[in-house]
């Protein structure tokens, strides 16, 4: 089989590039001199989140349900990507509907997104002989099992596919076994993140993702609630260090594998909680809240496989925390109007 063209910069495509992860990636990948084309249907994902992007030269928005068919080549707004010469090189594969409170709404749609979404993006990238990268979950793994908390890729996890919120757990199990039948049949570059509960600016906000949630309340002297209880612990990762992940694992020369990207270190939320409120010297209360179907304890990550690819995550969580708190300060008008 011929091998693709290479060119220095790079078409690279980044479905749910609107999204919280995605447009972090987007902003990554111009950084790094590539053209980059997001496709996203602002279902969850929001404009605003690549509003500054929009005015670059080698950024492209296209609003497009990838559960629909569709044709990159009949896009007049990427003629100056030349996709007919160049085609593309890379796809970082994201798009699938992700909210906590609104999780009901957007059943059928994850359902789509993990078998339909898939089938239209890997024979794109197989018209293209394009490296495709899979943005998978640690919920693959399962609930977090007592006494046995941290889980690593050769880990068989458990889930119920009868369950309420199925379509998302069993859905990102499909999407992997897709991904990786692609590569046994089509032998298409493939490559798979398991990502772990990750924080930062652009968190959907008053959808249960709490950190935002906790830091916007925390500012208005408001409750903070915990909706997963006072003991809920979880592991949290700065949002630039998970893109960094997910770059080295798209461009590591060797498939490695589903690779875990999070952090290792098991907290109490309310722990966090409490951080935030003398961060931002707040007079605010940490209250329980309702369970939420979505909002579940979930396994930490053994991160050996990621660190063979020389990552692992830097930013501190006080930094981590520091960075989101400006964010939220400094867009805290327009961010509580929405």
């Amino acid at each position: 089989m011929s091998q693709p063209l290479s060119f220095e910069n790079k078409n690279i495509l980044v479905t749910g590039g609107a999204g919280f992860l995605g447009s972090h990636l987007c902003e990554r990948l111009l950084g790094d001199g590539h053209r980059v084309v997001c496709m996203d249907n602002l279902s969850t994902g929001e404009a605003r989140n690549i509003e500054a992007l929009l005015q670059h030269t080698n950024f492209r928005f296209i609003r497009l349900d990838i559960n629909q068919p569709f044709e990159l080549e009949n896009f007049s707004e990427l003629a100056a990507f030349k996709v007919p010469f160049q085609g593309i090189q890379e796809i970082y594969h994201l798009a699938c509907p992700t909210s906590i409170k609104n999780f009901d709404q957007f059943k059928i749609q994850t359902l789509l997104s993990s078998s339909l979404g898939n089938y239209h993006v890997l024979e794109l990238a197989k018209k293209y002989r394009a490296k495709i990268l899979l943005a998978s979950s640690s919920v693959v793994y399962g609930s977090r099992q007592d006494g046995a908390p941290l889980v690593m890729e050769t880990d068989q996890g458990s889930v119920d596919q009868l369950s309420p919120r199925a379509c998302y757990d069993e859905g990102k199990r499909f999407s992997e076994t897709m991904f990786e039948t692609y590569r046994q049949v089509h032998s298409l570059e493939v490559r798979i993140a398991r990502i772990f509960r990750t924080y930062g600016p652009r968190m959907p906000l008053f959808d249960g993702q709490l950190i935002p949630d906790f830091i916007l309340n925390a500012l208005d002297g408001k409750e903070l609630v915990m909706y997963g209880g006072r003991g809920f612990r979880t592991s949290l990762a700065f949002v630039t260090d998970v893109i960094d992940g997910l770059v080295r694992v798209m461009d590591s020369p060797e498939n490695p594998g589903p690779v875990n990207l999070g952090s290792d270190v098991d907290l109490a939320l309310e722990d966090v909680a409490k951080k935030i409120i003398a961060m931002t010297d707040s007079s605010s209360q940490i209250v329980e809240g309702e369970s939420m179907i979505f909002l579940s304890e979930l396994s930490l990550p053994r991160i050996d496989r990621a660190k063979e690819l020389g990552w692992f995550p830097l930013v501190r969580l006080e930094d981590g925390l520091r960075r989101t708190v400006e964010y939220m300060k400094a867009n805290k008008i327009l961010l509580t109007n929405l």
